[in-house]
């Protein structure tokens, strides 16, 4: 398959669109079947400390792009390859933000859906939006994507070049 290296990755901005349906749906399943939660303050003291550490990261990776005057929108090409920053660390780091968002809900007001949800919202963002990023970042941005995947990860310790 041959990519278009100006077309957008996506037509639609699959990322937004699952994080705020993963929370409506947990926050409706938290109501109506509710999952056993972990409960005190041990669960609510990670959790409190996970959504923090997503919101910090939502906020360090937005705030890189716009010094960096690139697009933020996940159904836009690309400008610019940004490989510092939180991107140092992930090739993610908003979607990784968001699951950290989700998870650190769930442990910190114990609903175990946000939970369940933040991994497989992560799941279907990698399915429907990262893997066709990455064939649009390859190229558009050629060699230096292919080198800056092999040394980062796509996720977080996972190691790079998956």
């Amino acid at each position: 398959m041959t990519v278009n290296d100006s077309a957008p990755p996506n037509v639609v901005p699959w990322p937004p669109l699952v994080l705020t349906a993963t929370a409506l749906l947990a926050i409706a399943l938290g109501r109506l079947l509710p999952l056993a939660a972990l409960d005190g303050l041990w669960p609510t003291t990670i959790g409190m400390a996970t959504l923090l550490a997503g919101i910090a990261l939502d906020l360090w990776a937005i705030m890189t792009m716009r010094r960096a005057n690139t697009n933020i929108m996940p159904n836009r090409a690309a400008d610019l390859l940004v490989t510092w920053g939180p991107f140092r660390f992930s090739r993610n780091p908003i979607y990784l933000a968001n699951t950290l968002l989700l998870i650190g809900i769930g442990l910190a007001y114990g609903n175990s859906w946000f939970v369940a949800g933040g991994f497989l919202s992560a799941m279907i963002v990698d399915r429907l939006a990262i893997r066709r990023e990455e064939r649009h970042l390859a190229a558009r941005f050629g060699a230096d994507w292919t080198a800056y995947a092999a040394k980062t990860p796509r996720w977080l310790l996972l190691g790079a070049g998956q």
